[in-house]
């Protein structure tokens, strides 16, 4: 009994919000939180802490059942106990103020979103060191994105350290999509297409399954205030566990297990590396004010989880997807099927749209590799050609890499912008949804899926098939 005690405080530990405050705290994140006239005291006393589904004390006071006032000055409140997400709606009656996922959103501009003194550029204002008091330079900065279901653009914070600040920047960006339209690519295209898309299977199911255990748990993100939310795009999507930590996770493992033995490098370097990028990632998480502890903890140990039942079957589904004659039909049914049920998990989301977008991708990259086996494009190293070794870099090696890398995301891009314009009016006509507001219109999952789901997965068959087709033609394989 005494055990499990201690397991609920540790679990309640590891989910506090002031955890995550006082982590951003130590490094050099400060917020611009002001509390409400006459609130101040009541909300330091009665103040109660959530993420979601997980409700308990902080301090050893009796807990009230008001709402504590507080926000930017402008008198956000902050809701305690479960919460659902909004159904779709992303207005915000100015008689009364909401919350997304634990961030405040101001109830005076369209969207939710906040009015900040320093507009909405990312960099606001820079402060020199104090030559009384000898501070440390600071800089004034909004998040780089807003939300990307309420358009809220989030509060004003301060940076003391700059270092940090950039680098735990670059680790969160190594799982948003910015970063997979270009180092799957570029693996594919200049390292190893047998390790990338395999290494993409990986990636599609981990993030399937940690997407669809967010909408099944409902978790809301870590309350703010006491959290600074130095990241505010994906602060509409629930919380449990984090995405970024399993992708963070899996991306990095994945591949030294896909590579090690087929390439040749020291077994210590390439775990250093796996090792270091998912701690950057996980970690990052906690900086920019997204998840709680435990959110990151759960999302490390469930993706090591899924690969540990995963990367066994990897020779299976491969050989699957390419020599089985009935493959397109299963892959496309497969992928379409999951989408449906994801997107009947919760109420309209980013995440539904970005867990069709996933699978959307999946299912190309399973339908380019069948065709390529077919007509005998891109073929895999032969067994006697193993372990492959490192081409000594030069100049003439890094320029065909770059220029393959940017013709072929030049070509993405453009796929992706084509399919988009012509996709969302045709499911909009097709299935007589107004398309005068495009955001409302993709709320409707029968817009939203196809949509998501067709030009993905254009995109990623373009990846392993037309853009190699065209380097071909270029003389650039």
């Amino acid at each position: 009994m005494e055990k499990s005690n201690r397991f609920v405080e540790l679990f309640h530990h590891l989910q506090d919000p002031h955890l995550v405050a006082r982590f951003q705290d130590i490094c050099g994140v400060r917020g611009t939180f002001s509390r409400t006239v006459g609130s101040s005291k009541e909300a330091d006393r009665t103040h109660s802490l959530n993420n979601g589904a997980c409700h308990h004390h902080i301090t050893g006071e009796e807990e009230s059942g008001d709402k504590a006032n507080v926000g930017a000055g402008e008198g956000e409140q902050v809701q305690t106990g479960v919460r659902k997400r909004d159904t779709g709606s992303t207005r915000v009656e100015e008689s009364e103020s909401a919350t997304q996922n634990g961030a405040a959103v101001s109830a005076g501009t369209p969207g939710g979103e906040a009015a900040a003194a320093g507009g909405n550029g990312r960099s606001v204002a820079g402060t020199g060191p104090d030559k009384d008091s000898g501070s440390p330079v600071s800089s004034t900065l909004k998040p780089l994105r807003k939300n990307s279901l309420t358009g809220d653009a989030g509060q004003e914070f301060l940076i003391e350290n700059r270092f940090l600040y950039y680098m735990f920047t670059f680790g969160t960006e190594l799982g948003n999509e910015f970063f997979y339209i270009t180092f799957f690519p570029f693996v594919m295209w200049n390292v190893d297409a047998f390790v990338s898309r395999r290494l993409i299977m990986v990636w599609v199911w981990v993030m399937y399954l940690g997407q669809c255990t967010k909408d099944v748990i409902g978790w809301s993100r870590p309350a703010s205030p006491p959290v600074v939310k130095v990241e505010m795009f994906y602060n509409s999507e629930y919380s449990m566990p984090s995405t970024h930590a399993m992708s963070g996770t899996a991306i990095p493992f994945s591949l030294f297990f896909l590579t090690y033995g087929r390439w040749e490098y020291p077994f210590s370097l390439g775990f250093s590396l796996a090792l270091c990028w998912c701690l950057l990632v996980c970690v990052s998480r906690i900086y920019m004010g997204m998840h709680s502890v435990l959110d990151v903890i759960v999302g490390f140990l469930y993706s090591l989880l899924i690969l540990l039942f995963f990367l066994p079957a990897l020779d299976t589904i491969d050989n699957f997807n390419l020599t089985c004659r009935y493959a397109p039909l299963i892959i496309i049914s497969l992928h379409l099927g999951l989408g449906l049920f994801s997107f009947t998990l919760d109420t309209w989301s980013t995440s539904r749209g970005d867990t069709a977008q996933i699978l959307g991708t999946g299912a190309g990259i399973a339908l380019a590799s069948h065709v390529n086996h077919l007509l005998g494009l891109m073929p895999d190293s032969t067994p006697d050609q193993l372990p492959l070794t490192m081409p000594s870099l030069s100049a003439g090696l890094v320029g065909a890499a770059l220029v393959r890398l940017f013709l072929g995301v030049l070509v993405l891009l453009a796929t992706r912008a084509l399919m988009k314009a012509v996709t969302i009016p045709l499911m909009c006509r097709v299935f007589r949804v107004p398309c005068d507001d495009v955001r409302k219109a993709r709320q409707h999952m029968e817009v939203e899926l196809p949509y998501r789901y067709i030009v993905y997965g254009t995109v990623g068959f373009n990846v392993l098939f037309l853009v190699p087709l065209l380097f071909s033609y270029l003389q650039l394989s």
